[in-house]
C-alpha cells in the first residue's frame, strides 16, 4: 500500500506543475440547438494535431499554448460550426441538425474500440471482427482485465464474483447458469461491454470483483433501421434480428436472437488415491469416460422510449429468454477391491425468464440536475432432470441407479430512486436508494432404481431475501489539479430460508457499509491518472446455502453449506491512461485486492458417508466454505498501436500474485503467480476487406487445494463488406489446428490426491452474413409547445 500511495502522490504533485505552466485550456459544452440535449462524440478541432471528443454530457477539454485559434466543432448528422477564440471557457455551443433525408446508409460514430471513462472501461464490440458469429463469451475473452476459461466461467482481475447486468439491469437468467446465459447472447446483438472495477456508491455492493454490464444494440436516430445477422458453423449456429423505429418523441425497438451449439464429445480421465493417517496408500479410484453435450437458446425483447416533454422521459422494456443444455455420458469405474462398473448418466437443464423494466427520468434547466426512478422485475422458471445407472462393464446386470427432477421459480423486483443535485458549478451530490425483494422456491424429488421415492435425497426449499439500500456520493475538486468522488452506501440484507434437509435453519440479517473513493487528474495531451478504492461484498446464493446433497455421481458428492458468511472485498486500483496523436492508446492498471471470508469449494474424503439409508464408500464430498482470505496484487496493461495505416496491433497483459490463507481449514497457505497474455492483429487490406488474428493464453491458477489448468485459444477471421458497406460476409475459425483443449487438474487434501484430464472440443469454423438496412432521417425536431420556447441559435 505504501508503494501505491507513493506513485499516486508522485504523479499528482510532480507532473502537473510543469505541464500547466506551458499550456492553457479550452472548455465548453456542445448541445443540440433544438432540444438543448448534450451531443456525445462531437469533434472539436483546433489543428490537425489538436482535437478533442465530447463526452456523454457534451463537455470537452482541450489543451493549447497561449494564442488565438480557429476551432471547428462538428458531429455526424449536424452542421459544423467555426469559432475564433482564445483558450478559456466557451460556454454552450449549439449545433443544428441537417435538414436532409438519408436512405439506406450506415452511421458510424468516431468511437474507439476501447474507451476509458472516469468510472468504467468500455469495450465497443461493434468494432470487433473476430467475434462476428460468436456469442457474448467470445467478446468477453477480448475485454481488458477479463478472462474466460474453456467452460465459459468468467473472472475479472482473477476474481469470479462478478455482478452481471444487461442494459444496467439485473436478470434472473444470470442466476440460473451464467455460462449458458452468456452463450445464449449472440455477439451481433451486443453494442458494448462496460467493465466497472471501482464502482461508486450508486452501484449495488454485490460482486467483490466488480460489475460487467452488457449493453445491447439500440438506436436513437429518427427513421426505421435494423440489422440481420446469420451464422452457420461446425460447432455454433446463431442468428439475430434487430429493428429500430423512431419518429419525433417516440422510439421503439425489437429484437430476436437464437443460437445452438452442435453436439460435441468431451473425454475425461481421473485418478483419486486415498491414504490412511500414516500416509499409506489404501485405495485407488480410476474413472474414464466421455460425454456428449449440446446447448441452445433464444432471446427476445421489446423496448419503447417516449420524450413526454422537454424535461420528462419515459421508457420501458420487456424481454423473454429461454436456454438450456443436455448431456449424455458414460464412465468406466475401477476401484481397489471393488468389481468394475459402468456408470451411464444423462442431465437436462432448461431455464426461462421474463424481464421487464419501467423508467421515468426528469431533467431540469440546471445542468446535471436530474431525477431517475425505475421499477424492474424478473420472473424465472427452470427445470432440471438427471438419471444415473450403475451396471457391470458389459452393461448387463444393472444394480444401482437414481433419477430426479427439480423445478424452481425465481421472482425478483427492484425499485430504484436516484437524484443528482449540482451544489456549485464543480460540486455535485448524488443520492438515492433501492429496495430488492427476491423469492425462490424449488422442489427436487429423487427416485431409486425401482422408481421408489427416496426421502433421504429428495429436497425442497423456500428462499426469500430482501435488500434495503441507500447511498450518498459527492463529486468535487479536491485541489487545483485533483478531482474527487467519495461516497458511502448502506445495505441491509435479511434472509428467510426453509430447507427441507435442515429445518429450523436461521440465516441472520446483516448490515453492510460500502465506502468508495475515486481520485482523478487529467494531464495535458490526453493523459489521465486515477486512484480508486471500493468495499464490496459477495452474498452466498441459495444453491450454496442449501444443505441438500447431490448424489448424481455416487463417488463425488456435492452439498451446500447453510452457515456460509458473505465474502468481503477491499479493492485498491491505480490507473494511468494515455491517448497518442497517431492513434495509439495505453492503459495501465495496478491493483491490490483482498477478500476475507473467501468462498471456495472444499473437497473432503470419506471412507464411508451415510445419506439416509444409503452408505457411500470411498467418496469425496465438495462443499462451499469460507476458506479464510485471498490477496491479489497485480498489473494489467492494455495497448493499441497503429503500426502502419493498414496494420493495427492490440495487446492485453495481466500479471498478479495470489496469496491464500486457509484460516480454520486444515490446509497450508497457497502462493502463486498468475498471468494472461493476448494479442490482436488487424490488417485492413482494402477499405472493405479486413483480416484479423486473436491469440490468448491463460496460465494455470492455484486455489486452496491445488492447481487448475491453463489454456490457449486463437482465432482467425476475415470480413468483406459490399453493397456500400450495408452487407458483410465474414469467415471465422477457432483453434483450427487443435481439435481439443486439454485441461489437467491436480488437487489434494487430507487423505487424498486427485488428478484429472478433460479433453474439451474447441476447434470450429463459421461463416457469418450481416445486413444493415433502414431509412434514417436527420431533421430538426419540432419544439414542444408546452415548454419554454427554445432560444434562437447563436
Amino acid at each position: 500500500m505504501q508503494f501505491l500511495r507513493f506513485i499516486l502522490l508522485l504523479g499528482l504533485t510532480a507532473g502537473p506543475g510543469a505541464a500547466h505552466a506551458q499550456t492553457l485550456r479550452f472548455t465548453g459544452r456542445v448541445l443540440d440547438s433544438a432540444t438543448r440535449q448534450p451531443i456525445e462524440y462531437a469533434t472539436v478541432t483546433v489543428s490537425p494535431k489538436l482535437g478533442a471528443v465530447t463526452n456523454a454530457k457534451g463537455n470537452f477539454t482541450l489543451e493549447a499554448p497561449s494564442g488565438t485559434y480557429t476551432l471547428t466543432i462538428g458531429c455526424i448528422s449536424y452542421g459544423a460550426k467555426t469559432l475564433v477564440a482564445k483558450p478559456g471557457s466557451l460556454g454552450d455551443i449549439l449545433l443544428s441538425k441537417k435538414a436532409v433525408d438519408l436512405q439506406a446508409v450506415t452511421i458510424t460514430a468516431p468511437r474507439d474500440l476501447i474507451q476509458n471513462k472516469l468510472d468504467k472501461l468500455v469495450y465497443n464490440a461493434e468494432k470487433d471482427v473476430t467475434t462476428l458469429g460468436g456469442v457474448a463469451t467470445d467478446i468477453l475473452k477480448k475485454v481488458p482485465m477479463v478472462s474466460v476459461d474453456v467452460d465459459g466461467n468468467v473472472q475479472l482481475m482473477g476474481n469470479g464474483n462478478i455482478l452481471f447486468l444487461i442494459n444496467g439491469q439485473p436478470s434472473s437468467i444470470f442466476g440460473n447458469n451464467l455460462a449458458d446465459a452468456l452463450q445464449s447472447i449472440p455477439a451481433s446483438q451486443i453494442k458494448s461491454v462496460e467493465v466497472i472495477t471501482s464502482p461508486g456508491a450508486k452501484y449495488d455492493a454485490e460482486g467483490t470483483a466488480g460489475i460487467i454490464n452488457i449493453v445491447l444494440k439500440d438506436n436513437k436516430i429518427n427513421g426505421i433501421n435494423g440489422n440481420l445477422s446469420l451464422t452457420g458453423g461446425s460447432r455454433l449456429q446463431n442468428g439475430s434480428f434487430n429493428l429500430n423505429a423512431k419518429h419525433g418523441k417516440l422510439g421503439l425497438n425489437a429484437f430476436f436472437s437464437g443460437n445452438a451449439q452442435l453436439p460435441s464429445e468431451t473425454h475425461t480421465t481421473s485418478t483419486r488415491d486415498a491414504f490412511d493417517s500414516l500416509g499409506h496408500l489404501v485405495g485407488t479410484l480410476s474413472q474414464q469416460g466421455s460425454s456428449r453435450f449440446l446447448r441452445n437458446g433464444f432471446e427476445s425483447g421489446l423496448g419503447a422510449e417516449w420524450a413526454i416533454a422537454k424535461h420528462d422521459n419515459l421508457s420501458g422494456s420487456l424481454g423473454f429468454d429461454d436456454f438450456g443444455n443436455h448431456n449424455n455420458g458414460s464412465t468406466n469405474q475401477y476401484q481397489t477391491g471393488v468389481v468394475p462398473s459402468l456408470v451411464l448418466g444423462s442431465n437436462h437443464f432448461r431455464a426461462t425468464s421474463l424481464d421487464w423494466n419501467l423508467r421515468y427520468k426528469r431533467t431540469f434547466d440546471r445542468e446535471d440536475q436530474e431525477l431517475d426512478v425505475s421499477l424492474d422485475g424478473s420472473e424465472g422458471w427452470n427445470t432440471s432432470a438427471y438419471a444415473t445407472t450403475q451396471s457391470l462393464p458389459s452393461g448387463d446386470s444393472t444394480f444401482a441407479g437414481t433419477s430426479g427432477t427439480s423445478t424452481g421459480r425465481d421472482h425478483e423486483t427492484n425499485l430504484r430512486v436516484d437524484y443528482t443535485q449540482p451544489l456549485t458549478q464543480k460540486v455535485k451530490l448524488e443520492t438515492g436508494g433501492r429496495v430488492q425483494v427476491r423469492n425462490i422456491t424449488s422442489n427436487s424429488p429423487v427416485y431409486d432404481l425401482g422408481n421408489v421415492y427416496d426421502t433421504a435425497q429428495s429436497s425442497a426449499l423456500s428462499y426469500k431475501r430482501r435488500v434495503y439500500a441507500g447511498y450518498a456520493s459527492l463529486s468535487f475538486p479536491l485541489t487545483k489539479y485533483l478531482d474527487a468522488r467519495a461516497g458511502l452506501r448502506y445495505e441491509r440484507t435479511e434472509t428467510d430460508a426453509v430447507f427441507s434437509k435442515s429445518p429450523g435453519t436461521s440465516i441472520p440479517g446483516y448490515n453492510t457499509f460500502t465506502p468508495s473513493v475515486l481520485l482523478a487528474h487529467d494531464f495535458p495531451h490526453d493523459q489521465q491518472l486515477k486512484f480508486g478504492y471500493t468495499h464490496r461484498i459477495e452474498r452466498p446464493d441459495y444453491r450454496s446455502l442449501n444443505p441438500y446433497v447431490n448424489a448424481t455421481d455416487p463417488k463425488n458428492l456435492v452439498r451446500g453449506n447453510p452457515f456460509l458468511q458473505p465474502e468481503i472485498g477491499n479493492n485498491f486500483e491505480l490507473t494511468y491512461s494515455k491517448s497518442f496523436t497517431e492513434g495509439s492508446v495505453l492503459n495501465v492498471a495496478a491493483f491490490y485486492r483482498r477478500n476475507t471470508h473467501d468462498i471456495q469449494p472444499y473437497i473432503q474424503y470419506y471412507d464411508q458417508f451415510t445419506l439416509g439409508d444409503t452408505t457411500y464408500t470411498a467418496v469425496s464430498v465438495s462443499t462451499p466454505m469460507n476458506v479464510g482470505s485471498e490477496t491479489n496484487i497485480g498489473l494489467n496493461v492494455y495497448g493499441s498501436v497503429p503500426v502502419t495505416k493498414k496494420l493495427n496491433l492490440r495487446t492485453n497483459l495481466s500479471f498478479f500474485h495470489r496469496y491464500i490463507v486457509a484460516g480454520t481449514l486444515d490446509a497450508a497457505p497457497i502462493t502463486s503467480i498468475n498471468y494472461r497474455i493476448n494479442l490482436n492483429a488487424t490488417y485492413q487490406l482494402t477499405n472493405t476487406f479486413v483480416l484479423e488474428f486473436f491469440g490468448n493464453f491463460n496460465s494455470s491458477r492455484n486455489e486452496i487445494q491445488g492447481r487448475y489448468p491453463s489454456f490457449t485459444t486463437y482465432n482467425i477471421a476475415a470480413r468483406k463488406q459490399f453493397r456500400h458497406k450495408k452487407a458483410s460476409l465474414a469467415f471465422t475459425t477457432t483453434n483450427p489446428f487443435n481439435a481439443y483443449v486439454n485441461q489437467a487438474t491436480a488437487l489434494s487434501g487430507q487423505g487424498f490426491t486427485l488428478n484429472s484430464l478433460r479433453q474439451v472440443p474447441f476447434r470450429s469454423f463459421g461463416l457469418n452474413f450481416t445486413w444493415k438496412f433502414g431509412h434514417l432521417e436527420f431533421k430538426k425536431d419540432k419544439p414542444d409547445q408546452q415548454d419554454t420556447p427554445t432560444p434562437p441559435e447563436e
